[in-house]
């Protein structure tokens, strides 16, 4: 391990090339905030998102289909919001239910499922409650900072 300055890296040794290669590791990030809205497949990957690291809190902004039909884990909190209505009004639905909830200097933020209206209204919402997120998505079976 290393630190490059700001990030704590991995060093792998590339044999081919006889030099060190830095491999970012992610850094803790114990709440993760999802979109589970539309999108073909996109559900699988939230799902491994949630599965690949012990998240102390996970939150879900879906619809009442998702609430009716995702397995929600233990630590997991459905944040419901109508996605027929303006942006604005889905951005303050998204802050009224995370308002206070989240502690963390940092949360993990995956975009991978909804529609453009519904990742501004997150990344708004986000925003408005002072919160610092790296955008995280799945990359040969491992999380990925983007």
């Amino acid at each position: 391990f290393g630190y490059d300055g700001d990030n704590l890296i991995a060093i792998k040794h590339n044999t081919s090339h006889k030099c060190f290669k830095p491999l970012p590791i992610l850094p803790f990030m114990p709440t993760l905030i999802a979109l589970l809205s539309a999108g073909k497949g996109t559900w699988t990957e939230v799902s491994r998102l949630i599965s690949l690291q012990n998240w102390d809190k996970v939150f879900l902004i879906t619809n009442r289909f998702g609430e009716e039909n995702f397995n929600k884990k233990e630590n997991t909190e459905l944040v419901l919001v109508d996605a027929f209505k303006e942006t604005a009004d889905l951005a303050e639905q998204i802050k009224t239910q995370l308002k206070d909830k989240i502690k963390d200097f940092d949360v993990a933020l995956n975009l991978a499922s909804g529609s453009g209206k519904e990742h501004m209204a997150l990344l708004k919402a986000v925003m408005e409650l002072g919160l610092n997120f790296r955008l995280i998505t799945i990359k040969e079976n491992r999380i990925e900072l983007l």
